[in-house]
C-alpha cells in the first residue's frame, strides 16, 4: 500500500516522538535534523526528502525498542520502499535504499569511520554484514545512487544532536510534495 504525504505526516506525529534506544533524539527529531543538514549543504529537494524519510521504515514497522538490541536487522531501508514507490521516484528512493550500504562502504573507505559511529549504528553494522570488502566497495561506488546515499549517510550520522533547531515537519512535507510523482502527474493534467 502506497502512503500519501498525509499518511507520512500522521506516522511522524503518532510515532515520531519515540527515541532510538541509546540515541539522544527521537525519530522525528532525527529525520528533521538529517533533512536540515541536507538543506544547509544545498542538496536538492529530492535528496532532502530522502533524508527526511530515510528511517521511515522503522515507524511503519512499529516495533517496540531498537531491533539491534534483539539481534535483528529490520532492513528498514528496503521495508519502506513499497510504501513510498507510488509517491516518489528514484531520486528519493535510491538514497533511502542505499543508505545502509553507504555506511558499510564508508567503513571500508575510511578506517576511522566505524569508530565514529554511535553504539546502535555499530550494532546494526555488524548485523548488516560489517564493512565492505574491496569488491563490494567497488560495486557500490559504481551505482548511480551511491553519491547521494553517501551524502545522506554522513548527515544521518550527524543528526543526533539534542536541541538542534530545524525547520518544521510541515516545511519538509511541502518540499516532499514538490518532488512527489503524484504532484508532477497532477500538474501535467
Amino acid at each position: 500500500m502506497a502512503l500519501t504525504l498525509q499518511d507520512i505526516e500522521q506516522l511522524f506525529l503518532e510515532r515520531g516522538h519515540r527515541s532510538y534506544d541509546g540515541e539522544s533524539v527521537s525519530h522525528l527529531r532525527h529525520a528533521l535534523q538529517t533533512a536540515a543538514l541536507a538543506e544547509r549543504h544545498h542538496a536538492g529537494p529530492e535528496l532532502i526528502t530522502a533524508c527526511l524519510l530515510h528511517d521511515l521504515g522503522h515507524l511503519i514497522a512499529d516495533r517496540p525498542g531498537t531491533p539491534t538490541l534483539r539481534g535483528l536487522d529490520d532492513k528498514h531501508q528496503y521495508f519502506v520502499l513499497p510504501f513510498l514507490r507510488g509517491l516518489f521516484g528514484p531520486g528519493v528512493l535510491e538514497p533511502i535504499r542505499l543508505h545502509v550500504e553507504a555506511k558499510r562502504y564508508l567503513c571500508y573507505l575510511e578506517p576511522h569511520y566505524e569508530a565514529s559511529l554511535s553504539e546502535d549504528s555499530k550494532r546494526s553494522l555488524a548485523l548488516q554484514g560489517g564493512s565492505f570488502d574491496a569488491g563490494q566497495a567497488l560495486d557500490f561506488a559504481s551505482l548511480p545512487g551511491a553519491p547521494d546515499a553517501i551524502r545522506l549517510r554522513r548527515w544521518d550520522d550527524m543528526a543526533k544532536v539534542p536541541g538542534m533547531i530545524t525547520p518544521s515537519l510541515e516545511h519538509y512535507l511541502e518540499l516532499a510534495e514538490s518532488v512527489s510523482t503524484r504532484a508532477k502527474l497532477a500538474a501535467i493534467h
